[in-house]
C-alpha cells in the first residue's frame, strides 16, 4: 500500500512548451501536495506512477526516461500503450524531473482501486425477458475482478468461462482467492443449475471472460486495470466481447480527462465494447460518484433498492448509492439496478466466504449488496439486449437503456434515467408494468 505521506492525485499535466510542468497546486487539486527541488521530505520514498508519453511506449521511449531521471532510479512494471503510457516505481525526487522530461505528457499516481461491497439483506424478483428467450447467447461479458471461481453454474452442462486471464499471479486456470469477482460473473450470468433455477442472472447463456485485475483482498493498480481493458481489446474479436464490466472504483479526485482509467474506459467504448462502471457506496452526498464511473463514455451504474415487494411503486434508490453530479460536472449515474441483498454464486474458501458465512444461502451462493451487484446485473440486461440487436454501439445501447429505463421518481441525481428495464425486449403480448416486467436477477426470497 502507499504511504499515507502521499496524497496527490495528478502529479504533473505539461504545458504546450516542452520541459514546462504545469504542477497542480492546491487550489487546483483538494489532494495535491507541492513536489518541490528543496523539499526533502520523503523524496527517497518509491512510489507507483503512471507516465503517460507523447507517443506509444516503447523500448526507446523508456530508455530515454531512465536516462533523464537515473537508470537505476526508474523501474518501468507494465506498458499501457491503450493511453500511451508506462507504469513505474519512482522516488519522488524522480517525479519532478520526469515532469521536466520533453517525451511526458502528464505523470499520475497509480491509484489503488477496490470492490464495490457494502452489506448483505434479502432480495426477490424474476426477469421476462428471458423467459421470452433472451439469454445473452453469443455475447461475451468481461468480468475485470478478483477473478472467476468454476461454479457449477457457469461451468455446466456447459464451460461458459471461455477465457481467463491472471495479471496479478500469471495462473493459466480460473480461480478467485477473494470471492467477489465470482459473485459479479453470477449476477450477470449464472444460469441457477445449483438452485433449480431459483437464483439466476439475467443472462444465463453468455460467455464469461474472467480477467483477474485485483487480489485476494479485492484491491489492484490502476495500471493493471488498464492493462485488462488492453487485454479485452485485443481479444473482442476472438472472444466475442461486446461488454466489460468494473464492479471496482475509488474516489473521483480529478475530471475524466486527467484519469488515466477514465481514459482506458473511452477507448474500450471507441473499440465498441460497452464498460458498465460501478457508481460506488459513498451516497448518499451529493457528488458521491466515484472513478472509473464519472466517465462520461461508461454505463455508470447506482444500486436500487426494493424493500423485499413486488411493486415497483415503492422501490428507492440505495442509501449507499453514489450520487451525482460527476467530478468534472457530468450528469451520473446513468441508471440503477437491484443492488440489495442480491443472492450469486459462492466461491469456496475464498476471502469473503470466511470472513462473512452468515452471508452464505446454502452450499452454492452467497449474499452480498452494493453497486458492485448492481453493475453486472445491469451488464446481464444489456447482453439481452445485444442479443436481439447485436447491431447496437455501445453509445446506442446505452442510450436505449436509458430511454426504456423505469423513472422511480427520483431526482437525476440519484437514479439517473431511473432503473433498468429489458422487459420491453419481450413479445407485447406478454409485457406488463408489474415487478415481473423489470429487470430482475432470478432471486427469490
Amino acid at each position: 500500500m502507499l504511504p499515507e505521506a502521499i496524497d496527490w492525485e495528478v502529479l504533473c499535466v505539461k504545458k504546450r512548451s516542452p520541459g514546462s510542468p504545469d504542477v497542480l497546486s492546491k487550489a487546483d487539486h483538494p489532494l495535491r501536495v507541492q513536489l518541490s527541488k528543496k523539499s526533502a521530505q520523503g523524496k527517497n520514498q518509491h512510489y507507483r506512477i503512471i507516465i503517460q508519453l507523447n507517443a506509444k511506449p516503447n523500448t526507446k521511449s523508456v530508455k530515454v526516461l531512465q536516462k533523464h531521471v537515473h537508470p537505476h532510479s526508474l523501474k518501468v512494471d507494465r506498458r499501457l500503450p491503450l493511453i500511451r503510457a508506462v507504469s513505474a516505481s519512482v522516488s519522488a525526487k524522480c517525479i519532478y524531473k520526469l515532469c521536466g522530461c520533453g517525451d511526458v505528457a502528464a505523470v499520475y499516481l497509480d491509484r489503488v482501486r477496490q470492490t464495490r461491497l457494502q452489506y448483505a439483506t434479502p432480495s426477490i424478483g424474476s426477469d421476462l425477458a428471458r423467459k421470452a428467450g433472451l439469454t445473452g447467447k453469443g455475447i461475451g461479458i468481461a468480468v475485470l475482478d478478483t477473478g472467476v471461481y468454476p461454479h457449477p453454474d457457469l461451468t455446466l452442462p456447459k464451460k461458459r468461462i471461455i477465457a481467463f486471464q491472471d495479471l496479478i499471479a500469471g495462473r493459466r486456470n480460473p480461480y478467485d482467492d477473494n470471492g467477489h469477482g465470482t459473485h459479479v460473473a453470477g449476477d450477470a450470468a449464472g444460469n441457477g443449475r445449483q438452485s433449480g433455477g431459483r437464483y439466476r442472472g439475467p443472462a444465463p447463456e453468455a460467455a464469461i471472460i474472467g480477467v483477474k485485475v485485483l487480489d485476494s483482498s479485492g484491491s489492484g493498480f490502476d495500471s493493471t486495470i488498464i492493462q485488462g481493458i488492453q487485454w479485452c481489446i485485443d481479444h473482442k474479436k476472438e472472444l466475442g466481447i461486446r461488454l466489460i464490466v468494473l464492479s471496482l472504483g475509488g474516489p473521483a479526485l480529478t475530471p475524466p480527462s486527467r484519469d488515466p482509467l477514465c481514459q482506458a474506459v473511452r477507448r474500450a467504448t471507441q473499440a465498441g465494447i460497452a464498460v458498465f462502471a460501478a457508481a460506488g457506496n459513498s451516497g448518499p452526498g451529493k457528488g458521491t460518484i466515484e472513478s472509473p464511473g464519472i466517465e462520461p463514455s461508461a454505463v455508470t451504474i447506482g444500486a436500487a433498492d426494493d424493500h423485499r415487494t413486488i411493486s415497483p411503486a415503492d422501490d428507492t434508490i440505495a442509501a449507499f448509492s453514489g450520487r451525482g453530479p460527476a467530478t468534472g460536472g457530468g450528469s451520473k449515474p446513468d441508471l440503477v439496478a437491484p443492488g440489495v441483498g442480491i443472492v450469486s454464486l459462492r466461491a469456496p474458501r475464498s476471502q469473503l466466504d470466511r470472513l462473512l458465512p452468515g452471508s452464505r444461502v446454502g452450499t452454492y451462493y452467497f449474499r452480498l449488496s452494493g453497486t458492485s451487484m448492481s453493475t453486472p446485473l445491469a451488464a446481464g440486461a444489456a447482453a439481452q439486449l445485444l442479443q436481439k440487436r447485436p447491431e447496437l454501439t455501445p453509445a446506442a445501447l446505452k442510450r436505449l437503456m436509458k430511454q426504456r429505463a423505469f423513472n422511480l421518481r427520483e431526482s437525476a441525481a440519484a437514479q439517473g434515467s431511473g432503473e433498468v428495464n429489458v422487459g420491453f425486449a419481450a413479445p407485447k403480448t406478454k409485457q406488463c408494468t408489474s415487478r415481473t416486467a423489470k429487470l430482475r436477477a432470478g432471486i427469490r426470497r
